[in-house]
């Protein structure tokens, strides 16, 4: 079985093609300043209609994660173990994502400093994390 690729809307275009061209975006309010993904077409606080898109910093924390030893998709088997973990960016959103580094979640705690590591899956750039070593900036 191949990648699932992602069901790309006019909502969540910016996203993709920002990440295509090496950067995430994540959406904005302008009357409340929540700050989220996935993307939207209103605001999940406020509900204000026409969010704006930010450029992520790439860098943020882990706050939660899982480590999957059963594949339960058939591209996911070559992959096994892995993780799938929460993301707080430094701007505020949070993304379920996976760490490049972790030795499949051995390596990681809440807290853990983080950087985005954008990977391309049969053709699909994808928002994944890279763990900082403690002392790392980049």
């Amino acid at each position: 079985m191949t990648f699932p690729a992602p069901e790309i809307t006019e909502v969540s275009r910016p996203y993709w093609e920002g990440l295509a061209g090496g950067v995430l975006k994540f959406q904005h309010c302008g009357s409340c300043g929540e700050r989220w993904l996935p993307a939207r077409s209103a605001c999940p606080a406020c509900l204000a209609p026409d969010p704006a898109w930010l450029t992520a910093s790439g860098a943020g924390q882990v706050v939660s994660w899982v480590v999957y030893h059963h594949a339960y998709a058939d591209h996911l088997q070559d992959k096994v173990p892995y993780d799938v973990t929460i993301v707080e960016l430094d701007e505020g959103p949070r993304l379920l994502t996976n760490i490049v580094n972790s030795r499949a979640g051995a390596d990681l705690h809440v807290g853990s400093r983080v950087n985005l590591a954008i990977e391309t899956e049969e053709g699909v750039a994808l928002a994944r994390f890279r763990l900082l070593k403690e002392g790392d900036e980049s």
